[in-house]
């Protein structure tokens, strides 16, 4: 028969072991008090039947058996709990509050006996109470016998243990409804886990685990559980996303491609047209799709590995000043002034192949939409809070402050940049470059409005510092 679930959990499972080794525990610590404090008990009592035999011993030496017979008659009239017994060297009673001593073979000397000593209780019942005592043959021949009844002592220890029993009893059953409470509410926790995971699994990313703030680990378990959510919606949604996205702007050059090679086929088999210079089109148009399929791929590893792969140690300092000398001669070529200023130990841990496709990206865009007679400003430098910063800075048209947000995404192209070739993935890589460098970029306003140029744009790749 199966148990309960709650009987199941962990929890309580480990509060059954724990309860098990309190009880073990428990039950020697109870028979070690138990059994150290009747010891101290005979101890104490012993040392009360030595006194008072040295006290009787001496007065049967310095006045006498008659004597100690009328000092024996007087105490066991006084009463208490001392036992005495005077008796004749054949053992027979002469004086004392007992009939008989309870050592029956004596053996000489001074013999101590434990025994049970009957009498009634304060109802009339009878009661065998425990007692210990010595006897011994006086200088003159006779027997002594002093004792003491401890049934008192034996009481208390009873009534002792049977309170520490209690006690043991009770921490027990306390115990046992903490793990029964501790387990139902672990079994809450986990069960609100389980249901968001079984809705995760079904394909329902919106649910959340609760947190109770409590800063305990189980709530670090949900701030976790709902980070990996999140993560995972935001990457299904960019997936969804960039899948309809290269759909919708993919149709139109597919479509091209299409039309092209149709149109070349008929005019090549009606001889109008050289095959050879369609084929070379078609080719410039798959080449295009091949770069935006690439691109595309390039931003979902970044995006779904959630760091840089192969990550090293270099100096931004080189990249920079490699990138300055491969884009000097574009620059000039279209009529731009080109500058660069480039700081020196700008040591990074990064890909330096990624982040040199980000940094080409945005000189490569800063070229492409200033127009001739403009100028562009390279810069690599620390900050005053010891990240790394390499800029471009242009003097084109510029981005309004409404849009640089939106640019950053994927396929998003402004009107003014239809005219111009891409897929509007430049900046999409370079967002994907810098967050999986634990980086970002910043758009700002470039130097202004200058001889019709302008206002520009201040494009900046920022980067922890190694």
């Amino acid at each position: 028969m199966r148990l309960p679930s709650v009987f199941r959990r962990t929890p309580f499972r480990l509060t059954l072991s724990f309860l098990a080794l309190f009880a073990t525990a428990a039950s020697a610590l109870l028979l070690y008090i138990y059994f150290a404090s009747q010891a101290e008990s005979a101890a104490q009592a012993r040392a009360d039947i030595e006194r008072e035999l040295s006290t009787l011993e001496a007065i049967y030496r310095a006045r006498g058996v008659e004597a100690l017979n009328a000092d024996l008659i007087d105490r066991a009239s006084r009463g208490g709990s001392y036992l005495f017994l005077l008796m004749d060297s054949e053992g027979r009673p002469q004086t004392g509050n007992v009939n008989e001593s309870p050592i029956v073979d004596y053996e000489g000397g001074e013999q101590w006996e434990s025994f049970r000593l009957s009498g009634a209780d304060e109802q009339g019942r009878v009661a065998r109470r425990w007692a210990m005592g010595v006897q011994l043959r006086l200088a003159g021949g006779e027997l002594l016998f002093v004792g003491e009844d401890i049934g008192d002592s034996e009481q208390y220890l009873n009534r002792l243990s049977l309170f520490l029993w209690g006690a043991a009893g009770i921490v027990f059953l306390l115990g046992l409804g903490g793990g029964l409470l501790v387990s139902r509410q672990v079994e809450g926790a986990m069960a609100r886990l389980n249901a968001v995971v079984d809705a995760a699994r079904s394909g329902d990313l919106q649910q959340r685990v609760p947190v109770q703030k409590t800063g305990d680990e189980l709530d670090e378990l949900a701030v976790n559980l709902n980070a990996m959510l999140d993560r995972l919606e935001q990457s299904m949604s960019s997936i969804r996303h960039a899948g309809d996205a290269i759909a919708h702007d993919l149709r139109s050059p597919l479509t091209r491609m299409r039309a092209r090679l149709e149109i070349a086929l008929i005019d090549a088999e009606a001889g109008r047209v050289d095959g050879q210079e369609a084929l070379a089109r078609a080719l410039g148009e798959t080449d295009d799709l091949l770069k935006t399929f690439n691109t595309v791929l390039s931003i979902a590893r970044l995006q779904a590995a959630a760091e840089i792969p192969d990550a090293a140690p270099f100096d931004v300092a080189d990249l920079a000043t490699d990138i300055a000398e491969l884009y000097a001669p574009a620059a000039e070529d279209k009529g731009l002034d080109f500058a660069a200023e480039i700081g020196r130990g700008l040591q990074v841990s990064g890909n330096r192949a990624f982040l040199a496709q980000a940094l080409s990206n945005i000189v490569d865009n800063a070229i492409k939409y200033t127009p001739q007679g403009g100028a562009l400003m390279l810069r690599a430098r620390r900050r005053a809070s010891g990240e790394v910063e390499v800029s471009v800075t242009d003097t084109g048209p510029g981005v309004p402050l409404e849009d640089r947000e939106r640019i950053l995404d994927r396929f998003v192209r402004l009107d003014d940049s239809r005219t111009q070739a891409g897929a509007g993935l430049g900046l999409s890589l370079v967002t994907a470059v810098a967050s999986a460098h634990a980086g970002r970029i910043e758009l700002s306003d470039g130097p202004g409005a200058i001889d019709g140029f302008g206002p520009g744009l201040r494009a900046a790749l920022v980067l922890p510092a190694l």
